[in-house]
């Protein structure tokens, strides 16, 4: 009988393929980071096909570094970016033009004359360059004959899952419902494609997938013989991971950006403060779960600024180190809106800015200061969460690369004024994915059996007295200010 469980990890900047043992154990994993294409300020493209090639070739390095074989997994689950929109030849499975990745912009002149208010009732989201709707819309209008193509179902629309599904199985065309949640294009009461919003996108319904449930066996990996399992997009895949089973449970995950999520059980609360409204995962046939969300676009890729563009860091690991040097950030605040901002604010005029800037200051003062910007995005977010639901935060959990930064994760709990929370197993988003799928498949068969995996690694406990706190919340909204009507 297989003995473990594979997860595809789909993500920004990289794939990753994991094995996990029943105890949740990670047992093996294989890594490729794939090209960032920046044609434009504002344009963020990926190229589908090598993304597709880096998950065969992370399958492969990960079994044989387990000293595995494919029949040794029981299934295979997916987590992805979400948004990030390919279109692809139905007939030959090349895509028809780069990935519009989630970060990108170009599509803001599209937001002018949308019902916010119509988007926000169907689909919990309000008009934003984010989705994937306005992204296949640019495609649809600016590639030579694409629309037509796609209108007589000669192309294929879909997120990262769809695209993955498909080239794993050799055809199958699906998404499942929370990525189908990101696109703009699904209805959160009916769970299926909104002819309403297909027609104020000019989307043809021809070319889109299938929507299914997170966990079922969609089909089988041709070549490995291993049931494809789950879907799930990458942010509800880590709130399964942390094993937020209930109602106001909340987790928050450090990556390319940053992304909070409250699970508020079986009814979507609508927010007024400025949060997604979205599908956090549904079994089968079971009543779907949602979850309030709060997405910061640069978090993580702050980080990454100042080692590629500024060469301030020779690696992302560095900043701890150097902002280390440092005890304060002397009053230098970083806001990080390279594509303006997301929640609470939806302000994609917003553009990156650092003010407080003097001649003292050094590359350790900004690197605080952008350590601290994802931690401030993080506290806008959970303050606005709780408004929305009426709960307050007692613990933040977390997982993600940046979490490895402890310096960062105690700047977090002390802007939060709450204690953070790192699990044992910190890939948190490969864990869920895998967990959907081996519920799927009847490897685990309840979620007592996940919960009793999850163990804490390391806890911080605030440190900032509440009167610094708030002097840098309110110098941190300051610099938001400073950073609207650029573009």
């Amino acid at each position: 009988m297989a003995q473990f469980i594979g997860a595809i990890d789909q993500g920004t900047t990289s794939t990753r393929f994991m094995i996990f043992d029943r105890g949740g154990v990670e047992i093996g994993r294989s890594q490729i980071e794939h090209r960032q294409i920046l044609p434009a300020a504002g344009l963020v493209e990926h190229d589908a096909r090598e993304i597709w090639e880096n998950v065969r070739k992370t399958i492969d390095a990960a079994l044989s570094g387990a000293g595995l074989v494919a029949s040794d997994l029981a299934a295979i689950g997916i987590a992805n970016q979400r948004e990030t929109t390919v279109i692809w030849d139905r007939a030959t499975g090349d895509p028809v033009a780069p990935a519009i990745v989630w970060q990108d912009t170009r599509t803001a002149p599209q937001l002018a004359g949308l019902d916010a208010d119509l988007l926000r009732e169907r689909t919990g989201l309000p008009p934003a360059t984010y989705f994937s709707a306005t992204k296949a819309r640019w495609l649809l209008d600016t590639v030579t004959g694409l629309r037509e193509r796609a209108e007589r179902g000669e192309v294929l629309f879909g997120t990262m899952d769809s695209w993955l599904i498909w080239n794993l199985t050799g055809g199958l065309h699906l998404t499942d419902v929370t990525n189908a949640s990101r696109t703009q294009l699904m209805n959160l009461a009916t769970l299926d494609w909104d002819p309403v919003l297909l027609d104020i996108f000019a989307i043809p319904r021809a070319m889109l997938p299938e929507i299914r449930s997170s966990a079922e066996v969609y089909g089988t990996a041709d070549g490995l013989g291993v049931p494809i399992a789950a879907a799930i997009g990458d942010q509800q895949a880590a709130l399964f991971g942390q094993t937020c089973f209930e109602p106001g449970d909340a987790k928050c995950t450090y990556g390319t950006g940053n992304f909070v999520l409250l699970n508020t059980g079986t009814t979507p609360v609508r927010s007024t403060h400025g949060l997604l409204t979205t599908v956090a995962y549904r079994f089968g046939d079971q009543p779907p779960v949602f979850a309030l969300e709060g997405s910061v676009a640069a978090s993580g890729s702050a980080i990454q600024w100042l080692r590629d563009q500024l060469g301030i860091l020779e690696s992302a690991s560095d900043s701890e180190t150097l902002a280390g040097q440092v005890e304060d950030t002397a009053g230098v605040y970083f806001v990080p809106a390279f594509s303006g901002l997301f929640a609470p604010y939806w302000r994609p005029d917003a553009r990156a800015a650092i003010v407080g800037l003097s001649r003292y200051h050094t590359a350790a003062h900004l690197t605080r200061a952008a350590l601290e910007a994802i931690c401030y995005q993080t506290r806008d977010v959970v303050v606005a969460m709780a408004q929305d639901s009426g709960t307050e935060l007692d613990c933040l959990q977390v997982d993600g690369g940046v979490t490895a930064n402890a310096l960062c994760m105690q700047l977090q709990a002390d802007i939060l004024g709450v204690p953070v929370s790192r699990p044992a197993v910190a890939e948190t988003t490969a864990l869920g994915a895998a967990y959907a799928a081996g519920l799927a498949v009847g490897f685990w068969t309840s979620l007592d059996e996940l919960r009793a995996n999850r163990h804490e690694d390391r806890r911080w406990q605030p440190a900032w007295t509440e009167s610094r706190r708030t002097e840098g919340t309110t110098r941190w909204r300051m610099a938001i200010d400073r950073t609207l009507d650029w573009a």
